[in-house]
């Protein structure tokens, strides 16, 4: 019996018996695994951290891409940080608007390891015309300046204590992903497990971005394989808290192709409402990570 292990925190952690090892590979930048899991199918692990499963990746990824992409009444440009699995790609490219995506991942080890061995993830994204992959990081690729992007989507490796992706976090960071923007732009980024033993990162990713846009929004869905409900933070205008149920309902008839299995207007009014603790934690927080104040994590 193989079981896989994964810390939480320093007191937590959670296990998944494993059915089969896929492959193994070491790259430049982590350490890459895919498993067949009893419990949530074919799963991707980097640096011994779940990334998505079969079972619930949909529920990531749809949560990650469409509130965003429907903030803005007309995309044509996308831009994914990340996302080397391709499912991000995947569900950009559901709407009709698009007519290119530049998607910018600083491991081309992993890219490639997704593409052989998470169809069922990408489903053929990587082959569309519309899809330009880059390897290159990403902090360098929006520093260095270019051509704007209506919808900036970052599917990203969570920040922890110390690790060299904070700075894809910082005050000036997000200040270099507005100005990459085109005027009435949006942005959206993954922020972190929001389980309350965990809450801190997603916090301070929370006041930092608050601090470099005008609007910030919060938001939640629950991701069985993660254990925890998981965070995001969109940028935009309209604010996504303004948008009904039936607003949202008749924007994925009009411009989303083919169904969705998670996100409806629906399930948009309950991402955006947020419970009452959560809301007082996210007011007491201060911080904000710069390129010269970090953010001790204690968790």
């Amino acid at each position: 019996m193989s079981w896989f292990k994964e810390w939480l925190t320093p007191n937590e952690s959670r296990s998944r018996r494993v059915r089969r090892v896929v492959v193994r590979k070491k790259t430049k930048f982590q350490n890459a695994l895919v498993a067949d899991t009893y419990s949530f199918g074919r799963c991707l692990v980097l640096d011994g951290e779940m990334q998505s499963s079969e079972l619930d990746e949909f529920i990531y990824h749809e949560a990650l891409v469409h509130p965003a992409m429907l903030c803005h009444p007309n995309p044509t440009s996308v831009l994914i940080l990340g996302g080397g699995e391709g499912a991000t790609a995947r569900e950009t490219l559901k709407h009709r608007s698009v007519r290119e995506i530049v998607m910018v991942d600083i491991d081309g080890e992993v890219v490639d390891f997704c593409r052989r061995h998470l169809t069922s993830w990408h489903r053929g994204s990587f082959s569309s015309p519309k899809l330009n992959v880059i390897i290159d990081d990403a902090r360098a690729y929006i520093e260095n300046g270019g051509r704007g992007f209506d919808v900036i989507i970052a599917d990203l490796p969570t920040p922890a204590d110390g690790s060299p992706v904070n700075t894809l976090y910082t005050h000036e960071f997000f200040g270099a992903v507005r100005r990459r923007l085109n005027a009435g732009g949006v942005f959206v980024t993954q922020a972190g497990s929001a389980d309350l033993t965990q809450f801190e990162v997603h916090g301070v990713i929370h006041a930092t971005l608050r601090g470099a846009f005008m609007t910030a929004r919060p938001f939640y869905a629950h991701v069985p394989s993660f254990d925890v409900p998981w965070s995001f933070v969109v940028a935009a205008t309209p604010d996504p808290v303004t948008m009904s149920a039936a607003r949202i309902d008749a924007a994925i008839r009009r411009r989303v192709r083919g169904p969705l299995s998670f996100y409806d207007g629906q399930t948009h009014t309950g991402l955006f409402n947020i419970p009452k603790h959560i809301r007082a934690l996210l007011a007491k927080e201060k911080r904000a990570m710069t390129q010269k104040k970090k953010v001790h994590f204690t968790h």
